[in-house]
């Protein structure tokens, strides 16, 4: 687990050495490559990696943890668990989490495309005549890469965790060769010179961290794939090979750039050596390509923590791996992430482009992780406020200002990820809204099971032979599509069935713990279906099973109703009517019920409800 944590996880940063220490020289921030600036961009590197990737973000944020689940929307859901229901905090904080989980799907975007291109730009470094074929090189490695997600993250990981152990391996030698014999270097591990650095160059200094950030960018994938490998092996890998080899190499850069200043060029590939650059620059495109997996698989993760606390449609999910509930594959997710990624590579053309875009989303995301936890540590675990607000007050001294020293990216790429950011933000809160709206819309019609028996019982209606089950989400009341079948049809069926589906955070359930019957009267049952994550959901498999409750089922007798709303978006008291025709869009593209439970088409009855909302 903790090579296959290395080959997903820890890929993204991992690989940030190919371009970090370029971009902080670049004419872009006019840092000269003096001894006291060397020193002090390397300390800021250090004490980066040491202070937000190793304190806050593995050891503390990894146990700010929701089943096993990191990430915004895990985060976001123990929040909401924390702090009162309708009040300004509540909905102040929901937007802060709903936006930051947003800003991470722009994260996802420019990973792979700035990656994979720093990587594979190593072939013009090596014979300048091969800068024409860079491009398409690159887009057909990370096609290459989305086309095996479909594989499921342990398969992926087993196969690329001991390439990325051997490309940490490789960081850190590279740079004890470096800066072998040159103790110098050393000094940048004193936080002093990352003062005089910020005192000499002023406000260039500062604006120098946005080249900085580049060196941390991942930490929010740490915390999102948590749920693919746990706790354990990522702090393991992290403190006994990951970091080890990032400070070495870095390290290493500061002392080639000391004594070369034309090594600036691009600092990570003039460290290795003539006869070994061809092999590094494979190794470096592999190491990317699984840098990139540790977005992909974190985007799957938070689309379907979106799904489970309702402020996503229902998309379809597969399951990859009986032991971590977090393996998942999503079609949709990925494709849509595919294509924005070649989007990015055509339209910025080179990593050095695209890394003035890099950073706004990721710096966003990890000021808004701070205030988020710190609810989380009063509200929900009780911890002392003389402790929690001085934790806050440093991690967000750290965040903001890498965040401030991003926001001159927006003028020249950093709209990118915001404005992709808006967009699912857009979704998000609208099928939030909706969903809420439309239950308002529904709740005045519901009816309860006690009330609508008595009125049967008075008044019975037509029954005929067989079997009806009704879908229904709510353990309580009467589902619409039964009123509405009795309402146009005038009949029931001689044995009705009000099935909820329900999904448990374990792999299997037992076919004797599967079903859950309760009989009430006048032939209607009760009836409660659960199954694990990796399970795959089989209604009329699953009914089956009540037949030693003398559930009345037979597969060639019996029809499933279910309800399918037509959504007419109007003026009135909800949302904007453009947001009400979203939603309406998002709805009428969910998944469909009748092939995710594998119920036969042929016994299927859908009964139209047409809502006004």
């Amino acid at each position: 687990m903790t090579v296959a944590a290395i080959g997903v996880v820890f890929g993204d940063i991992g690989t940030s050495p190919l371009y970090t220490m370029r971009e902080a020289f670049s004419t872009r921030y006019g840092i000269s490559p003096i001894p006291e600036n060397v020193l002090g961009i390397l300390s800021l590197i250090i004490w980066g990696l040491l202070l937000i990737v190793t304190l806050k973000y593995v050891f503390f944020m990894l146990t700010a943890n929701n089943r096993g689940e990191g990430g915004m929307m895990a985060l976001l859901a123990l929040v909401l668990r924390a702090v009162r229901r309708g009040t300004i905090k509540r909905w102040v904080l929901m937007v802060l989490g709903l936006f930051g989980a947003a800003l991470f799907y722009g994260d996802g975007v420019i990973t792979p495309a700035i990656s994979v291109l720093a990587a594979v730009e190593g072939l013009q470094v090596a014979a300048p005549q091969l800068k024409p074929y860079v491009i398409p090189t690159t887009i057909l490695v990370v096609l290459g890469l989305f086309l095996i997600q479909k594989k499921g993250t342990a398969t992926v990981g087993a196969l690329f965790g001991p390439i990325t152990v051997v490309w940490f391996g490789v960081l850190g030698v590279l740079g004890l060769i470096n800066l072998w014999g040159n103790s110098f270097i050393l000094n940048a591990f004193n936080p002093s010179y990352a003062i005089n650095f910020f005192i000499n160059n002023r406000i260039t200094g500062f604006i120098a961290l946005g080249a900085v950030v580049l060196a941390i960018t991942g930490t929010e994938g740490i915390y999102t794939d948590m749920g693919h490998f746990g706790k354990k092996p990522i702090r393991i890998a992290w403190t006994f090979w990951v970091l080890p080899a990032l400070l070495l190499n870095y390290l290493g850069q500061g002392a080639l750039i000391l004594g070369n200043a034309e090594s600036l060029k691009h600092p990570f590939y003039s460290m290795v050596p003539d006869w070994a650059l061809y092999p590094v620059i494979v190794l470096a495109t592999l190491a990317t390509v699984i840098a990139s997996q540790a977005v992909i698989s974190g985007t799957y993760s938070l689309t379907r923590q979106a799904i489970q606390l309702g402020y996503c449609p229902r998309l379809n999910i597969l399951h990859t791996s009986e032991s971590q509930i977090g393996q998942i594959y999503m079609p949709w997710v990925n494709w849509a992430l595919l294509f924005g990624v070649i989007t990015l590579i055509l339209g910025f053309g080179s990593s050095s482009n695209l890394a003035s875009a890099y950073g706004v989303a990721v710096t966003g995301m990890m000021a808004i992780d701070t205030v988020l936890v710190f609810f989380v540590l009063v509200s929900l675990w009780k911890w002392s406020r003389l402790i929690a607000i001085p934790l806050l007050i440093i991690f967000l001294l750290f965040d903001l200002s890498l965040f401030s020293a991003n926001t001159i990216k927006l003028a020249h790429g950093g709209w990118f990820p915001i404005l992709i950011a808006l967009i699912l933000f857009t979704l998000f809160s609208t099928w939030r809204k909706g969903r809420s709206i439309l239950n308002r819309r529904l709740a005045p019609d519901s009816l309860g099971v006690t009330g609508f028996l008595d009125s049967i019982s008075k008044h019975p209606p037509t029954r005929v032979q067989g079997t009806a089950v009704f879908l229904t989400a709510a353990s309580e009341g009467i589902p619409h599509a039964l009123l509405h079948n009795l309402s146009h049809n005038k009949v029931l069926h001689d044995n009705v069935i009000l099935l909820t589906v329900k999904t448990a955070d374990i792999p299997h359930i037992s076919r004797e713990d599967c079903i859950k019957v309760k009989e009430l009267r006048l032939g209607f049952y009760r009836v409660s279906l659960s199954y694990g994550f990796k399970d795959s959901p089989n209604i009329p498999e699953g009914l089956m099973l009540g037949k030693t409750c003398k559930l009345p089922v037979t597969p060639m007798t019996t029809s499933y109703f279910l309800s399918r709303q037509t959504l007419v978006p109007k003026f009135g008291d909800g949302m904007v009517l453009w947001r009400e025709q979203l939603f309406a869009m998002m709805s009428r593209n969910s998944s469909s019920a009748t092939a995710f439970f594998r119920i036969p088409a042929n016994r299927v009855i859908e009964l139209g409800t047409r809502i006004e909302f």
